[in-house]
């Protein structure tokens, strides 16, 4: 099956990587802390490296996933990085949630390199990665998704190529910005029924059959009402999202008030101390 990098071994790269590994691939791992990456070898088998240089030396396609825009750029450049060590003909798949402008920058460091590179943001969150069943959002030419597809396929249910580089990034921000939308919406109306003297689960489970249904509400609602916020995608990585989905905003033109002041409602659940809560926290506020 070939050799695969994996950098970053967070709730989302850890599954990920495993899954590749279970597929056959002979797959080095790299996390910067070590004992992450030796416990996934540990779990999974394959071999982990010092550096991301080195996991990427004589990889065919170096997968990342880690947290922001500086993070990437920390293990993909620079001498010890992921691409010194890549050769001619490697992919570079970008599995973290980060800008536009990174992504183009990447290529084309890649392309000086002759290497490829695809922006791939995931949504789907820790079940969907420890499930294989995340959506893949990619950006880049279409040669190089054609190659890398099959392979991100072993962790994946939808994978679809959006448009040039960037455009993977681009639809990720569309995916945040509907989520918060949605899960204020929620947030209020189990609030509403409560306050109103309605059994809240009940009613969830009325106007789900109806046009009020979403994956948030079906999967979320009960561990909203239980007071249960352990559900992977943490506060803090919502509002890096928004952020960046902001920046973007001011720069294209578009018009996002609702998401401006949700983001604002979870630096209220921040300064609640639930940075690290998952986010449906935004319920919290409301009580």
């Amino acid at each position: 099956m070939g050799k695969v990098a994996f950098i970053g071994l967070g709730v989302m790269g850890y599954p990920m990587a495993g899954h590749l590994q279970k597929a056959g691939f002979e797959v080095c791992v790299y996390n910067r802390t070590a004992a992450k990456a030796e416990q996934w070898v540990s779990e999974y088998g394959g071999t982990s490296a010092a550096t991301p240089r080195e996991a990427a030396a004589g990889a065919e396609f170096v997968c990342v996933c880690v947290g922001n825009d500086n993070d990437l750029r920390s293990v993909v450049l620079g001498e010890h990085g992921a691409l010194a060590g890549m050769q001619a003909g490697s992919i570079l798949i970008d599995h973290t949630t980060a800008s536009a402008n990174v992504a183009r920058e990447l290529a084309v460091a890649c392309a000086e390199r002759e290497a490829g590179f695809l922006d791939a943001p995931v949504s789907g969150g820790q079940a969907g990665a420890e499930n294989g069943a995340l959506t893949v959002m990619v950006g880049g030419d279409e040669a190089f998704y054609q190659r890398a597809e099959p392979v991100i396929a072993h962790y994946a249910r939808m994978c679809k190529r959006m448009g040039p580089v960037g455009s993977g990034q681009l639809t990720k921000m569309v995916n945040q910005i509907c989520i918060g939308g949605l899960v204020q919406g929620l947030s209020e109306a189990l609030h509403f029924a409560q306050k109103a003297g309605l059994d809240a689960e009940l009613a969830m489970s009325v106007i789900s059959k109806g046009a009020a249904q979403s994956w948030q509400l079906e999967n979320r609602h009960k561990t909203m009402l239980a007071d249960h916020f352990e559900h992977g995608f943490a506060v803090d990585w919502m509002r890096k999202d928004f952020a960046i989905v902001l920046e973007e905003a001011r720069s294209n033109g578009a018009q996002l008030p609702v998401t401006a002041l949700v983001d604002q409602f979870y630096a209220d659940v921040q300064a609640m101390g639930g940075g690290r809560w998952d986010t449906s926290s935004l319920i919290k506020r409301l009580k």
